[in-house]
């Protein structure tokens, strides 16, 4: 009788009782004994592969040479390491598992048989170190499956079946078929295996099973894998091989990033000349013509890893490809996007991308290189398409920030020759194109004139509240993340006016009988749980915001911006775009400026007013 412990002895306990499972049913072990593998349906799988009877090709042929020339195959992969490491380096017979699956073991056990063996000669070593047993696409399995088809080897030596491979269904695939048909022997050592010898239950049982259980160790580690990744990744530990392009991997910890200084200002300048106007394609025409080294060519000359990340291109220029995910890669912010694609499965090597609401999101992993609001304006400018050509040497400062106050279509520039003088309008791009609206023409000049004129007027009134500057600056509020909590607190409370609304016509519906006593009591203490729950994320909401405008958390230097703006002569680009998100522009020349610290103007004064009745009601009971 099978002793079923001895075939899984060696493996996870789980697999094991699987198969005692599944040898409790009479049908299955029935199967078993028979060759009709059928404990799972990978196993009618497997049986697709056996050979009908009247192909099956007998060992008679092996035996009959008196002579074999041996393989030694070894095969180590780096998920064995990780299960063994998981497993807390558990021991077999004394001896570690990660050092008796270690290249060096295998050699010697094999080579110590192979000495005692007349019959057989060593004819190669073929080793796999840091290969997948999942799959059979491995370069020195390859080279020794050339040598067995050219002649030169004729058996084939492992130390057990899951060093030849952990795919059940190749597997069993080359030792039922291939093998057999091409006159070699095999052998696994420790699993007490020789194809020559074996008999009708060994080939037909305990050979399928020990691969399905090797299979299944595969599936095991995969998993367990996955899972370390996974908590690595939310931990903000940076996976990739590749660190990205400005960066360079820590000495003290490769899975942190640290600023590569040379490469970090060319960044930098990227950036600034996205903001003063220049398309990505100028932007890498001037990068070539600086005689600055692309990444893969910057990371070749530094001996960086280089076979990843931002090449672009041929690799050896710049490209507008290359350019253009600098200036979208959140990295430069300080944060890390990871796990974009996975596995098809752990058998399969092909890699899809995965949707984006699945990334693992890392934020303040490592030093930013780019502010928050730089980031943001680039953003912008790249959404609004606002360029000129390589070519051009004159960048309009509203370039990407110019709409049409009525059809809400980009204004275009034009160059218009008057009285031996050039003139520059912006004008609606649907007129432009014939299509209607009206033209909405506005002189560059006065252009300038109008918005300088907003800009600075907005930046004193947002500077008068200079005690309320002077307690962010020097607590550091963090401005930005309050307002997003006031956005967060109005959505809150429009959700909760719905609710109300609903139990209010809830009343009007009891009393038209379109619903009925119960559905109404039903509904209206659902509506009512609803709208409560909302009352409480709005406090949570309000403490919060308080906490924050109390405590502070991040740096105040966007306000910075707004006095820097009030020196200028003229409104520069990068000031222009740093502060202002869109310009509309209407038929009589009215403008209407969408800044980007309208939120945070609103809440200031909102907590200028607040402090003034703190300090009022110290004064009164003073």
């Amino acid at each position: 009788m099978i002793k079923w412990r001895n075939i899984c002895k060696g493996y996870p306990k789980f697999i094991f009782e699987k198969f005692i499972f599944g040898l409790k049913n009479p049908l299955i072990y029935a199967n078993l004994i028979s060759g009709q593998i059928s404990v799972t349906p990978d196993f009618m799988e497997w049986k697709s592969h056996r050979l009908p009877p009247n192909k099956k090709v007998r060992s008679d042929n092996m035996k009959e040479q008196s002579k074999f020339f041996a393989a030694m195959y070894l095969r180590l992969s780096r998920d064995d390491n990780v299960k063994a490491e998981h497993d807390g380096n558990a021991m077999i017979n004394g001896v570690s598992k990660a050092e008796s699956n270690s290249i060096g073991s295998q050699r010697e056990l094999i080579r110590s048989f192979l000495n005692e063996q007349e019959d057989m000669e060593l004819y190669d070593i073929y080793v796999d170190d840091g290969f997948s047993g999942s799959n059979f696409d491995r370069p020195e399995f390859n080279r020794m499956m050339k040598d067995i088809e050219a002649g030169r080897v004729n058996c084939v030596v492992v130390k057990d079946l899951s060093r030849f491979g952990r795919d059940y269904i190749e597997a069993g695939r080359y030792l039922e078929k291939i093998f057999p048909v091409l006159g070699v022997r095999f052998i696994a050592l420790t699993d007490h295996y020789d194809s020559i010898s074996a008999d009708t239950g060994e080939r037909q049982i305990v050979i399928p099973v020990k691969n399905f259980i090797n299979d299944s160790y595969c599936r095991d580690i995969s998993t367990k894998v996955k899972s370390q990744l996974a908590v690595k990744r939310k931990a903000g530990e940076c996976l990739s091989p590749f660190a990205a392009y400005g960066y360079r991997k820590s000495p003290e910890n490769k899975n942190k990033l640290v600023v590569d200084d040379y490469a970090a200002e060319i960044v930098r300048r990227i950036f600034r000349w996205k903001i003063e106007g220049m398309a990505v394609s100028a932007i890498a025409k001037k990068l070539n013509e600086l005689h600055i080294l692309s990444p893969k060519e910057y990371k070749k000359s530094t001996g960086l890893n280089y076979r990843g990340g931002f090449t672009g291109g041929s690799g050896s220029q710049w490209s507008s490809s290359s350019v253009k995910r600098i200036l979208t890669n959140e990295v430069y912010l300080g944060h890390l996007l990871q796990g974009k694609t996975e596995k098809v499965n752990y058998k399969v090597k092909k890699s899809v991308e995965k949707p984006k609401e699945e990334w693992v999101r890392a934020e303040n992993t490592h030093e930013p290189i780019i502010s928050d609001s730089d980031f943001e304006a680039v953003q912008n400018l790249l959404q609004t398409d606002g360029r000129v050509s390589p070519e051009s040497k004159s960048l309009s400062p509203f370039m990407g920030l110019l709409f049409c106050g009525d059809c809400g279509e980009q204004m275009v520039r034009r160059r218009v020759r008057y009285k031996e003088s050039n003139k520059v309008y912006y004008i609606c791009s649907t007129k432009n194109r014939g299509e209607g609206c009206s033209r909405h023409s506005i002189e560059e000049n006065t252009l300038k004139e109008l918005v300088g004129i907003a800009v600075r007027r907005y930046a004193n009134d947002f500077l008068a509240q200079s005690k309320l500057f002077e307690q962010a600056k020097e607590k550091e509020t963090n401005l930005e993340a309050v307002a997003g909590c006031q956005k967060e607190l109005t959505r809150l409370k429009q959700e909760q006016d719905k609710y109300y609304g609903l139990c209010a016509g809830l009343y009007d519906d009891l009393r038209q009988n379109v619903v009925t006593k119960e559905e109404f009591e039903r509904l209206h203490k659902e509506f009512q749980r609803k709208a409560q729950e909302l009352e409480k994320a709005q406090e949570q909401q309000q403490d919060m915001i308080r906490r924050m405008l109390q405590k502070g958390v991040v740096s105040a230097s966007r306000l910075a911006k707004f006095q820097d703006s009030l020196k200028l002569a003229e409104i520069d680009r990068h000031t222009l775009t740093s502060l202002v998100k869109r310009i509309y522009v209407f038929e009589d020349k009215r403008l209407e400026i969408e800044f980007y610290f309208r939120d945070e103007y609103r809440i200031m004064q909102e907590y200028v007013t607040a402090l003034s009745g703190q300090e009022s009601g110290r004064e009164r009971s003073a």
